[in-house]
């Protein structure tokens, strides 16, 4: 049966019960099939991926883990965590992996719960300079129950790391607080990272090492990025994002005595049953990752990005930290217009079609709610089949977009013919239509 009676079998089904519902869902189906998205922790999963989590494995409870459930029948459900885990491990050469969290942040949550009592110090980058609301933020737990302190990017505009993480301050910030935990991996950062070199900052300072590679984990899978290991103690990751499976996360380690701390911080520290219609989507995907074309797709995203970056770079828009070594980049809109802010250019590139999020640059004046920036990434725009002379195409009709202040109204029905070009591979519009 081909991708489109299948799409349409689960589409007819839907709306012969419910369709009020349906037609939500048909919409979406078609917006994700005629808009470009460029948020860079988006991405469009494979249909196998994404039906995955419609399987009978949806109606377990399976509390525990494979060969240790506080529930009987769960028989198959081992069967498939313990692929999942097989093949995570697989795919990043580690000892041990914890495939239930919901996602990235409740795997973080367990991190922090595993590791550090109330109070604790941790070190992270700063959100406005690239990090993440679960790295410290005083409106999340981390920020709540902990004591973050933040390390800085490079500050000084003549040094050619500018912008780029300041390993000597790193090591400073540490040295002056002596954090039990110290963290790297971020959300809106451009560049390679050297774990190395945190990893020697670490034990200096007597730290445990944690990378959050949520947003490069694809990457990293592959080898197209550096690996945190063996260098960190602890990573986590979520699974969508690059890596392109299902909304969840994960937990990766090779100490067997943190392993156990990190299994206990999940189930029963912050989760009760793992969602195994996920877990059954994490196995399929990862399986997905270990194929040879998985690293073709993500040097083709990098190339991607790059070919965006400079073409943006030529119609007068910086790229913060000078380009990109990943998937993302950060566009300040203020050498093209200085009163052009971030929340102003979402909102006309997603009049046109173009998705995207505003997002503040290292040092914004503006708040978070405004910013001078925006953050675009390439993965779902490659896993339509788009390479570079497409990038040279998004760049122009952004511009065009971004230079008329959203007047420019024809460049919908460009959008629309370069999705029409690359349409979602494997499904179409079978996400709802």
């Amino acid at each position: 049966m081909s991708d489109a009676p299948i799409a349409q079998s689960i589409h007819d089904l839907v709306h012969a019960q419910d369709p009020e519902a349906a037609s939500i869902l048909k919409a979406e189906g078609e917006r994700q099939a005629s808009t470009l998205e460029l948020i860079a922790s988006e991405n469009h999963a494979s249909l196998a991926t994404m039906h995955a989590m419609g399987t009978c494995f949806t109606n377990k409870y399976a509390e525990g883990y494979p060969g240790a459930r506080y529930y009987g029948g769960c028989e198959h459900h081992d069967e498939i965590e313990r692929l999942a885990q097989d093949r995570a491990k697989a795919l990043f050469k580690c000892e041990y992996a914890n495939v239930q969290p919901h996602s990235g942040a409740q795997a973080n949550a367990a991190l922090f719960l595993a590791l550090l009592n109330p109070g604790d110090t941790f070190a992270s980058l700063e959100l406005s300079d690239g990090g993440h609301l679960s790295h410290g933020l005083k409106v999340n737990i981390s920020g709540k129950w902990f004591s973050p302190v933040h390390y800085p990017l490079v500050r000084d505009e003549n040094d050619a790391d500018f912008e780029r993480l300041d390993y000597d301050a790193i090591r400073d910030v540490c040295m002056e607080h002596k954090p039990k935990l110290l963290m790297c991996g971020y959300s809106a950062y451009p560049r390679v990272i050297d774990f190395a070199k945190f990893r020697a900052i670490a034990d200096e300072c007597g730290a445990i090492l944690h990378a959050d590679i949520a947003h490069i984990a694809g990457l990293v899978a592959t080898g197209v990025h550096p690996s945190p290991f063996p260098h960190c103690h602890v990573v986590t990751t979520t699974t969508h994002k690059t890596l392109r499976g299902p909304r969840g996360g994960l937990i990766l380690t090779n100490d067997a005595d943190l392993n156990k701390k990190l299994n206990r911080a999940v189930f029963p520290g912050t989760q009760g049953g793992p969602l195994m219609h996920v877990v059954f989507s994490k196995a399929i995907a990862f399986g997905e990752a270990l194929r040879p074309e998985f690293r073709e797709y993500q040097q083709q995203v990098v190339a991607n990005a790059q070919a965006l970056a400079g073409s943006l770079v030529e119609r007068n828009y910086r790229i913060t930290s000078g380009g990109t070594d990943n998937h993302l980049m950060l566009v300040d809109l203020r050498t093209k217009d200085a009163e052009l802010t971030g929340a102003d250019a979402e909102k006309w590139l997603e009049d046109a079609g173009i998705i995207c999020n505003k997002n503040g640059v290292p040092q914004d004046p503006r708040p978070p709610k405004t910013t001078s920036g925006l953050r675009l990434g390439t993965p779902a725009l490659t896993t339509r089949g788009m390479g570079q002379p497409e990038m040279q195409r998004v760049a122009e009709l952004i511009d065009r977009v971004l230079s008329s202040k959203g007047t420019d109204g024809a460049v919908r029905n460009d959008v629309r013919t370069l999705c029409d070009a690359f349409p979602l591979p494997g499904h179409g519009q079978a996400v709802g239509a």
